[in-house]
């Protein structure tokens, strides 16, 4: 019997989180008590001032279709935030609003990468990344991210990989799953790389960019040169706990904001009307809920990471920035999918193998701390004790 889908659907990936999510929320219905530290959202609320916009919003008449590309307000105030933050010139017209960041994602492999033409990623790295290069028919080159080098770029992987047929590459900092930082001094490599290149995009993944514990974050369009080679991804899901909202956003030059639209109308129409009104207080109003998300993001972080260094078997790295931690586990001797699958059935713990962020994260596990402290505790005690039991 012929099958009803195209080719091309069998290159298309998933992320592991949801399917984790469903066996843990699974195993919830049989009344067994799971600890979630599988999911990537933030475990706080919407701040008030953000939902009391919505409201006002959805009373004032934003029900309605606007701009694919955006309302004018959300744009302006992206565009002013960006040129504060990367320290760049950014008019509204360089700005498209979508449905969650992810969309920039698909779109821009989509309107700028052919098939055949070779796009370089991190791995171990957010999974959607080589599902949609596969997807398009282009050939995904893994930048491998190594613990021994705090999970930063190969600098001379990076030179080596970057040849004529490369298209994209693409970067994410603060960085999923490691919670890894780049410096100046590694994405002025890529920029070196691809400063006489025109037909090379970057597309920078900057959704974690308010979330850092140590140093600054970097953009590579802030370097000399490189604002117009590069598609800045960001969004609101992380920074201001608003992952059901779905509200993000791309930064690029215009002809290709344009043509990003065009998806849009394609696709999605629009981005929601009164939830973009949200956007604009959210970077607009006061940051102080974002501060303190942050200050005990750090406090998480500093308990998970003792904990995890004392159990047998595993060592942890501290994290620069996002909420996940990245362990080594290679000393229980026993693989990434195979320990996660324990941890959730015998221990009450849901965590993801390293392995559903590429090959290169075999012998890690993410863990994400966007939970109390009394849950990561408890975690850490069954993750312990399910270890001992075990060996």
């Amino acid at each position: 019997m012929p099958s009803l889908l195209a080719d091309r659907m069998a290159a298309l990936g998933t992320e592991t989180a949801f399917e984790v999510l469903a066996k843990a929320k699974a195993l919830e219905r049989q009344g067994k008590e799971i600890i979630h530290l599988e999911i990537g959202e933030p475990d706080f609320d919407t701040p008030e001032n953000i939902k009391k916009a919505a409201v006002k919003a959805l009373y004032s008449g934003y029900t309605h279709y606007v701009p694919a590309a955006g309302i004018p307000e959300l744009r302006e105030a992206i565009a002013e935030y960006i040129s504060k933050t990367r320290n760049i010139p950014v008019s509204p017209e360089e700005v498209v609003v979508t449905p969650g960041a992810k969309p920039i994602m698909f779109f821009a492999i989509l309107a700028c990468v052919n098939s055949g033409e070779e796009v370089l990623y991190p791995n171990p790295g957010f999974p959607i990344y080589e599902s949609m290069i596969n997807f398009v028919g282009a050939k995904p080159i893994p930048i491998p991210l190594k613990e021994e080098n705090d999970f930063r770029l190969d600098h001379e992987y990076v030179k080596e990989k970057i040849t004529k047929k490369t298209k994209m590459i693409i970067l994410n900092s603060p960085e999923n799953p490691t919670g890894g930082i780049l410096t100046r001094e590694d994405l002025k490599v890529v920029a070196d790389c691809i400063a006489n290149r025109d037909d090379v995009i970057v597309l920078s993944d900057e959704i974690y960019s308010r979330i850092i514990y140590e140093g600054v974050h970097e953009s590579i369009a802030s370097l000399p040169g490189m604002k117009e080679k590069t598609i800045i991804l960001d969004g609101f899901s992380k920074t201001y706990a608003m992952t059901g909202w779905r509200l993000g956003y791309g930064v690029m030059r215009k002809e290709l904001a344009e043509k990003i639209a065009q998806l849009m109308v394609n696709s999605n129409s629009c981005t929601c009307a009164f939830v973009q009104m949200a956007g604009v207080e959210a970077l607009k109003g006061p940051q102080d809920s974002v501060n303190r998300m942050v200050a005990e993001f750090r406090k998480r972080r500093e308990i998970i990471v003792e904990g995890l260094n004392k159990i047998n078997g595993i060592t942890c790295k501290k994290p620069k920035g996002a909420f996940y931690v990245f362990p080594n586990i290679t000393g229980t001797g026993i693989g990434s999918k195979e320990l996660s699958d324990y941890l959730l059935k015998e221990a009450g713990v849901a965590v993801l193998p390293g392995t559903s962020f590429g090959k290169y994260g075999e012998g890690y596990l993410r863990i994400s701390f966007a939970n109390s402290v009394e849950n990561i505790k408890r975690a850490l005690e069954r993750i312990d004790k399910a270890l001992k039991n075990k060996r």
